[in-house]
């Protein structure tokens, strides 16, 4: 669902200014390729963070004044980071996958 937010004139003493998230399209039409979309951009976006990491390797190892070692070690833990989190939500789908052929009708 895509989330907009939108500026409220409602203030809280102590909080600030209020903001809400409005959808963009009305809670009864239905999106088609808006999971597949989203997953496919987070899968893009993991593939491009392990690209960058191992472009920052190897110019580190090619000695690129440039290129600092702990620009590397942040990239690369970024990369370990974000592809733990799609492995543990392909793991999740698989097993929703399972629980669902596995119920009995």
């Amino acid at each position: 669902m895509d989330l907009r937010i939108a500026s409220s004139t409602a203030t809280v003493p102590g909080a600030g200014q209020l903001r809400r998230a409005v959808p963009l399209t009305s809670p009864n039409s239905v999106q088609s390729d808006g999971f597949y979309t989203e997953f496919s951009n987070a899968l893009k976006s993991v593939s491009a963070t392990q690209n960058r990491s191992s472009k920052l390797q190897r110019e580190v190892q090619l000695e690129n004044p440039a290129v600092s070692l702990e620009e590397t070690m942040v990239a690369m833990q970024k990369a370990q980071v974000a592809f733990q989190a799609s492995l543990h939500v392909r793991n999740r789908m698989v097993q929703a996958y399972t629980d669902i052929m596995n119920m009995q009708v």
